[in-house]
């Protein structure tokens, strides 16, 4: 939302004024929020009037104090206006009273069923109020009927929980333990690879020198690449990934995009096809491909397209999804590593982000893709050459699609998928840290939620898929150990389902059990050693440590809750809603990176639209498309409200008991909570 995008973006924008003077303006949201003009003087100015005053170093330490103060007025004044705003939505949102079980305005499908989950939740909700409440009353001072009845029931209750919930809770909470302290081993084992990476300058192996692309005769390795960009409704972002593709460097004869429209807009449709046509018209080879039976969602198109009777021609393809706009070098960088390496059937690029900075929740996600891609793909593709294909931004090579039974619509992650089964017939994959595609990261709570459902969930669906094949595959053991309990057991089941449990449940319980503990280190210092381990490869985040460790912990509700599903094949287990996309761009529009390489049109390769009109016409996409989502509301979600509560009423029991660390965890865990559950994080839409 705005005023937190603010609050973390940094120093407020001063200009000059002729007086000689700096005015600095904060203006807030909250007209009930309000500061004056300060005008600073310049250093000359002020020191001779300090000069003039009495002189001397005391002096300019005391203008320096002064300075330091308004600074600290300005932080307050700005911390003030946030607090004050957070308060306003906070009202919006509860005043409009839509939950996350109301449809989007215009939606086709039903409001979602209530779950399990929430009814869980609830339930121990009311659990732990009605025994703060015994609590209470137990340790009051009068000597009414009231009080002696809950002091009996308290004794009562006291004596039952240590006979009977203290032990199971006990042993649950042992085994939470356990799996946390596997998991953490795992992130620890891939930080110490990742640094012994970098210490001795491992790479992925050294590709064929880069083709000289405008030097036919220096014998170049330029084989028949076809370029796919599935889409399905991008309107916001169809026109610079177009551009942006079509701009790679790579001889225009060996090289053909299909665009792959999934969009049941015909206004859509239309647009899309004219950008195709415009293209094609200045000289590129691209071609509009639009299902009529849309099955499958993205799976289903790349098959669809894959079955094209000229796709014969073809070597490679590259994938890139509508948001991605790779740079111009992108098949320079990635198709030489093919080339002597028969066995090699995947390149990856790294993903970066345009829009990492714009508010609190696109620097968490930040924090979590840096560690994917600089970690846990980097390692795997050096140690093991496999790693989980990310679905775009990736060159394959097409024997390995058809080796490996090509595209399949069986799950949500159909990337994911095709990786699994690729590397059971004994293909390689290497990974390019180096090599970046930038895209967009879900700006709206709404959005990123949705994505994660169905990153978590797929994975479940695939490894019932796909377990009898990995256990009847004619591959190494350790690689079925590693599949089995490192890529799907550990990382994908055990994982969301040690945070939910350990951190949102069996913690609140033993506030109320106190027989049954969890000790500090569990609570607070292997989390912020993980946290810190997270934060690690992208530094600059370092401020948001706290933020991303409680964030992570909340966002377990949603991926536990995308696991049971997957794993049971439950109502949600299929959803698949493409990611709102904003339509951002860099400050460069992400396809005139290398101006030297755009100075001349070049006879070989695919011409330039002007990158301007690009631009400006990319600006207005992006007006248009904040306007519409204006329409959209933001949402009160209900489990992440109750498991707010139920913190909260936790952590006020705690304070009871005098248990430091633990009251802290949960007051600030409920709190972020809090934030999430009145989607106070990300985009304020409505």
């Amino acid at each position: 939302m705005p005023p937190w995008s603010v609050f973390w973006a940094g120093r407020p924008t001063l200009t000059g004024v002729p007086g000689g003077g700096t005015p600095v303006i904060v203006k807030m949201e909250n007209p009930n929020w309000s500061i004056s003009e300060i005008n600073a003087t310049d250093a000359d100015d002020g020191e001779e009037f300090l000069a003039a005053a009495a002189g001397g170093r005391r002096r300019r330490r005391g203008k320096n104090a002064k300075q330091i103060t308004w600074v600290l007025l300005l932080k307050a004044h700005r911390a003030a206006g946030c607090l004050a705003s957070l308060a306003a939505a906070a009202r919006r949102r509860i005043a409009a009273g839509r939950t996350d079980e109301h449809p989007d305005a215009g939606a086709t499908s039903p409001a979602p069923a209530r779950s399990r989950l929430y009814a869980f939740i609830r339930a121990s909700l009311l659990l732990s109020l009605f025994l703060l409440a015994v609590e209470l009353a137990a340790r009051a001072n009068g000597r009414g009927v009231l009080a002696a009845g809950a002091g009996s029931f308290h004794a009562s209750w006291v004596r039952f929980r240590a006979a009977y919930v203290a032990p199971p809770l006990q042993l649950l909470a042992d085994a939470c333990v356990v799996l946390f302290l596997v998991q953490s081993a795992d992130r620890l084992v891939q930080t110490l690879g990742c640094l012994y990476i970098h210490l001795n300058r491992i790479s992925p192996g050294s590709p064929s020198p880069l083709p000289d692309i405008e030097n036919p005769l220096a014998g170049n390795y330029v084989p028949m690449v076809l370029v796919q960009i599935p889409m399905c409704n991008e309107k916001e972002v169809y026109q610079q990934s177009i551009a942006a593709v079509c701009n790679l460097d790579w001889p225009r004869s060996n090289i053909l995009v299909q665009v792959l429209d999934d969009s049941d807009d015909p206004m859509t449709q239309a647009l899309i096809k004219d950008e195709v046509e415009k293209w094609r018209q200045n000289g590129a080879r691209i071609v509009y491909r639009h299902r009529v039976l849309r099955e499958g969602y993205k799976a289903g198109n790349l098959k669809s397209a894959m079955s094209c009777s000229y796709v014969k021609d073809y070597e490679y393809v590259a994938i890139f999804d509508a948001d991605f706009q790779p740079y111009p070098d992108f098949l320079k960088q990635t198709v030489p590593h093919f080339k002597d390496n028969e066995e090699l059937g995947l390149v990856q690029a790294r993903w970066s982000f345009v829009n990492k900075d714009e508010n609190l929740l696109t620097r968490l996600q930040n924090i979590n893709l840096c560690f994917h891609f600089e970690v846990e793909q980097q390692v795997n593709g050096i140690f093991i050459n496999f790693f989980g294909f990310n679905g775009t931004a990736g060159v394959w090579r097409i024997k390995a699609l058809e080796d490996s039974g090509g595209w399949m619509e069986r799950t949500t992650v159909e990337d994911m998928d095709i990786a699994v089964r690729a590397h059971l017939n004994g293909w390689k994959f290497v990974f390019l840290n180096d090599v970046e595609c930038q895209c967009e990261l879900p700006e709206s709570y709404e959005a990123y939620r949705k994505q994660q459902h169905r990153w978590h969930s797929g994975p479940m669906q695939l490894f019932r898929l796909c377990l009898p094949d990995i256990i009847r595959c004619k591959i190494a053991l350790w690689k079925k150990a590693n599949l089995i309990f490192l890529f799907f057991l550990l990382r994908k089941l055990i994982l969301p389902f040690y945070s939910f449990t350990l951190f949102c449940i069996i913690l609140p319980m033993t506030m109320f059990v106190p027989e049954a503990e969890l000790p500090d280190w569990v609570v607070c210092y292997i989390p912020a050693l993980m946290s810190f381990l997270n934060i690690l490869p992208s530094p600059k985040s370092f401020p948001f440590i706290i933020p991303y460790l409680l964030f992570e912990n909340t966002m377990s509700v949603t991926k536990f809750n995308a696991m049971i599903s997957g794993l049971f094949q439950l109502g949600s287990a299929y959803e698949w809603v493409v990611t709102k996309k904003s339509g951002r761009s860099s400050e460069c529009d992400l396809i005139a990176l290398s101006p030297n390489e755009l100075k001349h049109q070049k006879a070989c390769s695919t011409p330039i639209i002007d990158l301007a009109t690009i631009k400006d016409q990319s600006m207005m996409k992006q007006s248009s498309s904040r306007k519409e989502t204006k329409k959209k509301y933001n949402r009160i979600y209900k489990k992440e409200l109750a498991l707010s509560l139920l913190l909260l009423t936790a952590a006020a029991r705690s304070l009871l008991s005098k248990q430091g660390i633990h009251f802290y965890f949960l007051l600030f865990q409920g709190l972020a909570f809090l934030l999430v559950g009145l989607d106070l994080i990300g985009d304020d839409v409505k």
